[in-house]
């Protein structure tokens, strides 16, 4: 098979490898549409490790199955299938008293382009396919459906972990793809007041789209003292990190008022430790303040669960998309794009149609 990944830490190039072999559990697919992600470029850049050695990326994709293993029951040869990014195998018998996206240790459920190959690639494993797969309802456009496995599943789980009440309070500190389905979510959660932290105008639009009643620019100021002001200086119930350094991750301990909740969604590549400032740690850690971060759920049952909401008009994560390109050959620019970051993306996506 032909894929695109990491060489060695700051290259990336394409690679021919074996085809998979499809368990009696697993299932190939071929890439519908794909999508990368700012993890792709961590791994890329950022990161490293004898896991990325020679790894094909990607983890964001629907396919449409090519082969299916002989125990595979609800999935067929032909079938377009949402593939999520957390993939569990599912058999471990730890993953029944902890969360399934760390079924055999921590963050062991995410094995695309991290313990196997990803799905930059034009054979794609997926394993469980019975416990991962969501069938591409016939109605929804597949770039839609590839928004659903890692962007809007990730930001409603900084919403899932902020524990949103009806009408909170909530600041969202960054307003790319991932906070931009926090900020949804939140609003499907029954926020009340949602401060979305960001400056780029398409990103500014699309969080007032997604139920936004606040944006916060950290151009016109201290971000920390525009919220403390805008909130008669008792901050806010809940702040879902989706973004920013650590400065970032510092401000949302400190606007979060008393008994509030810092939640985490943010992958921080290369950081080693934090250091938290005794300005914003809440009363010298006196406050009852609560901080919760994790990895996205992931498995057939979310995805089937998301695809609901999408199917119902409650959201639509195909607004995401700002750049479409087309091809497994376009899989390089795509990259590109998340490492250059020009001012109008948001999200790029590959269609293979």
């Amino acid at each position: 098979m032909k894929g695109f990944g990491v060489i060695s830490k700051g290259t990336v190039a394409w690679m021919e490898k074996p085809d998979p072999i499809c368990g009696p559990f697993d299932a190939i697919a071929r890439p519908v549409a794909l999508a990368p992600c700012t993890s792709d470029v961590h791994s890329a850049y950022e990161m490293e490790g004898p896991h990325l050695i020679n790894r094909i990326l990607g983890h964001e994709c629907v396919g449409e199955l090519i082969e299916v293993g002989s125990e595979v029951r609800d999935f067929k040869v032909g079938d377009r299938v949402v593939i999520p990014c957390t993939s569990p195998s599912w058999c471990y018998p730890a993953i029944q008293d902890s969360y399934h996206q760390h079924e055999s240790g921590l963050l062991t459920g995410i094995n695309f382009s991290n313990y196997e190959d990803g799905t930059f690639a034009d054979r794609i494993k997926i394993r469980s396919a019975d416990m991962n797969l969501a069938l591409l309802p016939k109605n929804m456009k597949p770039e839609t459906a590839v928004m659903i496995t890692d962007m809007m599943t990730t930001g409603f789980h900084g919403a899932e972990l902020a524990e949103i009440k009806f009408g909170d309070s909530v600041c969202v500190m960054g307003i790319g793809p991932v906070g931009l389905m926090a900020v949804a979510g939140s609003a499907l959660m029954g926020a009340g007041k949602i401060y979305a932290v960001g400056t780029r105008p398409d990103c500014v639009a699309l969080a007032k789209e997604y139920g936004a009643t606040d944006i916060i620019s950290y151009k016109e100021g201290s971000v920390y003292e525009q919220i403390m002001e805008a909130t008669n200086g008792n901050g806010v119930d809940a702040a879902i990190v989706a973004g920013g350094d650590l400065e970032t991750f510092y401000m949302a301990f400190g606007v979060c008022k008393p008994g509030g909740t810092v939640a985490n969604i943010n992958m921080f590549a290369e950081i080693t430790s934090f250091d938290i400032p005794i300005e914003y740690s809440g009363g010298g850690w006196l406050g009852h303040k609560t901080f919760r971060g994790g990895l996205c759920p992931g498995g057939r049952r979310r995805m089937e669960r998301l695809i609901a909401v999408v199917q119902a008009g409650r959201v639509d994560p195909g607004r995401l998309i700002t750049h479409r390109l087309h091809g497994l050959e376009s899989i390089p620019d795509a990259l590109q794009l998340m490492v250059n970051k020009p001012r109008d993306l948001i999200k790029p996506v590959i269609s293979f149609e």
